[in-house]
């Protein structure tokens, strides 16, 4: 009898998904290409507004979309419970250079 564990998948994104679907009850819907597997995401606003807020506030960001695997679509599948993490991202410093004897 093999081990029971939890799958949950964390999706990473560095900018706003272009394709966003408004449906019932003002969720947000969004589909995304994870190296050719569809996901889609589905949020309450309220969590949809900390993309738009990192959009807003940071020059650059990542978020971190987490959620279980949902039902199967042609190509992909839902994306089960998302919630997100959203970061600033800074840039990073340049090395110095070492000088040369």
């Amino acid at each position: 009898m093999p081990t029971s564990g939890k799958l949950e998948l964390t999706i990473k994104i560095n900018e706003m998904p272009t394709d966003i679907r408004t449906v019932e009850n003002g969720w947000k819907e969004f589909d995304l290409d994870c190296d050719g597997q569809l996901v889609r995401v589905k949020i309450k606003p309220k969590v949809f507004k900390k993309l738009e807020q990192a959009q807003e506030n940071y020059p650059m960001w990542v978020a971190a979309i987490a959620g279980r695997m949902g039902e199967p679509l042609q190509g992909g599948f839902v994306l089960d419970q998302p919630n997100i993490q959203v970061f600033e991202r800074k840039p990073k410093e340049p090395k110095p250079e070492t000088a040369s004897v």
